[in-house]
């Protein structure tokens, strides 16, 4: 228990607003860092709060530019370590590299568990994420993960949006799970797109399985960055007479590409959180909305040696 614990909250520069909101939430002021480069591009960091003994939160997503996101992450962890922090826990609303979680072909490397050491070894005790890529991500820590979930934020926003008879789609196979949960959250049906990685920036939707025509449509997945996945499934959903289309993802990584892919589509609107900064908003194509209170009272929680289960649950 650290209940007695001073609790200090620090953030580096991937999502300050974010970080500012969950400051907000928790009554705690965030702590002072000098985040500067050397001449040569090396990054230099100072944490100027006496932490000595304290209960640290570090707020990092490791989103665009990753490398650089993640370097500093790591930087300001081993900045606590050796300032003395009485615990440590990395809060990473986005967990970059999750993507590379396993060795499918030869020679590549599984990086997904290398800065899961990363973190580690930089000093982490606890880490605090949301919506990992794939669940077993997990398992590549030695030490405790609170993994938490955008749906009870952005559930409640689609059942205002759906009438009866919607359905949840799954626009690959590998989103089946999720499109599940939100299928029971918001008492709809469920349909399985399937799809066809033709290469890094284009995929093709050949066939669906489950009854569309008519019916009120969400599309679901943890993220999207080029929008190919959505846009295609979207296009086949329209084909089978799908009426009103959503897309619901908890982290919109979206590119030039993307964007572009996004506003030419038959998606009428793409539903995400503010986990990591949404630079364009499509001319008002995507709504954004906000997880602070879900990552403010987990911290809130975890200081106090309290269970976080109940942020699972969706509020209707």
């Amino acid at each position: 228990m650290l209940v007695d614990k001073k609790i200090c909250i620090f953030t580096g520069t991937a999502n300050p607003a974010l970080a500012q909101e969950i400051a907000s939430y928790t009554g705690i002021s965030l702590g002072e860092v000098d985040i500067n480069r050397f001449p040569d591009g090396e990054l230099f960091v100072k944490l100027k709060n006496n932490i000595r003994g304290s209960d640290v939160f570090i707020i990092q997503p490791t989103c665009y530019p990753p490398n650089e996101t993640l370097m500093e992450l790591l930087i300001m962890l081993d900045a606590a370590k050796r300032a003395s922090a009485s615990r440590i826990t990395a809060v990473i609303p986005f967990y970059g590299y999750a993507r590379q979680d396993r060795k499918d072909q030869p020679r590549v490397p599984i990086t997904a568990k290398l800065v899961a050491n990363l973190i580690t070894i930089a000093g982490a005790d606890r880490v605090l994420t949301m919506d990992l890529h794939s669940q077993q991500i997990q398992g590549f820590f030695d030490i405790p993960v609170d993994h938490l979930y955008g749906s009870p934020v952005i559930a409640p926003y689609l059942k205002e949006k759906l009438g009866p008879g919607a359905v949840v789609v799954a626009p690959d196979s590998g989103s089946v799970k999720l499109a599940h949960t939100y299928a029971d959250f918001l008492d709809a049906g469920l349909a399985v797109v399937a799809k066809r990685r033709v290469d890094a920036m284009s995929v093709e939707s050949s066939h669906l399985v489950g009854d569309v025509a008519g019916r009120i449509c969400v599309l679901t997945d943890d993220l999207t960055t080029t929008a190919g996945t959505l846009v295609t499934a979207a296009s086949l959903l329209k084909k089978e007479g799908a009426g009103k289309i959503y897309a619901a993802v908890s982290h919109c990584l979206l590119n030039d590409v993307g964007i572009a892919r996004l506003a030419d589509s038959c998606i009428d609107e793409l539903v995400t959180t503010n986990a990591v900064p949404v630079r364009n908003n499509c001319n008002g194509k995507i709504k954004v909305l906000s997880v602070a209170w879900i990552l403010g009272e987990a911290i809130m929680r975890i200081h106090g040696g309290a269970s976080v289960t109940s942020l699972f649950k969706v509020k209707t």
